[in-house]
């Protein structure tokens, strides 16, 4: 419980802290539609409850998340796309994220700028893994929890934005 509030909270922060300034440009993308029931359980490698998407247009832009549990509690997949409005900078909300956690890794290859977190040193219980990904007005963040190898936890999280940037 304490994980999926961690993944709530830093959510919400986010978001909150990004402004109003007009609607999001271009096509609204839903997050269960990319990453559906399949993928997740095939991720997280156990059958997953069934998600509840929720797409959000506010004055600061477009929100889609879906969030993943399996039907075992202990393993949650988190997808959170946020398509900023225009005046809104998703580099900034990611320098806000980056400014209120531990060590972050900078991840190459992922959209125009991509960061990692995970471990003790990122002040994340163990076992969890956020990934932040900018791409033009969009943030991408994908959180898993409960995968006992942290650097496979990584890749997945890293295929996961793959799958999403595929869509921008």
């Amino acid at each position: 419980m304490k994980v999926k509030n961690l993944f709530s909270g830093a959510a919400m922060a986010l978001i909150g802290g990004l402004g109003h300034l007009g609607f999001a440009a271009g096509a609204q993308i839903d997050a269960s539609h990319i990453i559906d029931k399949a993928t997740a359980e095939s991720i997280l490698g156990e059958l997953v409850k069934p998600a509840t998407p929720r797409n959000l247009q506010g004055n600061d832009g477009y929100y889609s998340k879906c969030n993943y549990y399996t039907a075992n509690p202990g393993k949650i997949l988190i997808v959170r796309i946020y398509q900023a409005a225009l005046g809104v900078d998703p580099q900034a909300a990611l320098e806000k994220v980056a400014e209120s956690t531990g060590a972050m890794t900078t991840v190459s290859g992922l959209g125009e700028r991509a960061r990692l977190s995970g471990g003790a040193a990122s002040g994340l219980p163990s076992h969890v893994v956020m990934l932040y990904v900018v791409k033009g007005n969009a943030l991408i963040t994908v959180g898993l929890a409960g995968l006992d190898d942290d650097a496979v936890a990584g890749q997945e999280a890293k295929s996961v934005a793959e799958k999403i940037l595929a869509e921008l």
